[in-house]
């Protein structure tokens, strides 16, 4: 009787071995599935707090939401309602993606409170305009003009003094929000 054992089919061989190909296979399939899943239930998140119901679900909304009723991209001749995250929210997916990641820091300040009362709300009111107010400059007023373009305005239509201020804005390469602060929510306060 011989001690030798018999030989192990080498590496190469067991990989491609018929059990083998339906291990990779069912795990290819079933990682592809838990992704679409993953991928479906993540963008259906997102989308859900795009939402107006949940933006202002938090009480430190309440004051930006009841100023937000007031303004025309609440009520307008046009019937068309822009919501928080039409002016917040970016609709490129990449900074999107980056601007939840942002919002949920800001999550922070709401649960410490930061923002907890009227009072609080005002006492950082300019620092949190004034953050957005730079973003959108720097973006050229990007979510600005996911509904409002420049092609498609209506000069004619517009008061001589609008057209004059807006030829004039394009003329010098300027954005929505240099002109249009406070536009949704009220001013913060000025230190003259």
């Amino acid at each position: 009787m011989s001690d030798t054992k018999p030989a192990k089919p080498g590496l190469i061989r067991r990989l491609f071995s018929p059990a083998a190909r339906w291990s990779v296979f069912s795990l290819v399939v079933l990682g592809g599935l838990g992704g679409v899943i993953f991928w479906g239930g993540f963008n259906t998140f997102m989308e859900y707090t795009n939402r107006l119901e949940f933006c202002v679900s938090c009480h430190s909304m309440s004051t930006p939401y009841e100023e937000y009723k007031k303004s025309p991209h609440y009520t307008n001749a046009s019937g068309v309602r822009a919501i928080c995250s039409d002016c917040h929210v970016p609709k490129d997916w990449t900074a999107k993606l980056i601007r939840k990641v942002q919002a949920t820091g800001e999550l922070w300040h709401h649960f410490n409170g930061k923002l907890s009362t009227p009072e609080k709300f005002e006492e950082h009111r300019k620092e949190m305009a004034t953050r957005v107010w730079a973003v959108m400059k720097a973006t050229d007023s990007r979510e600005c003009r996911n509904c409002h373009s420049y092609e498609s305005m209506a000069f004619h239509k517009q008061t001589p003094r609008a057209r004059e201020k807006m030829e004039t804005a394009l003329k010098n390469g300027e954005t929505c929000i240099d002109c249009h602060k406070g536009i949704a929510h009220a001013l913060p306060p000025r230190e003259d």
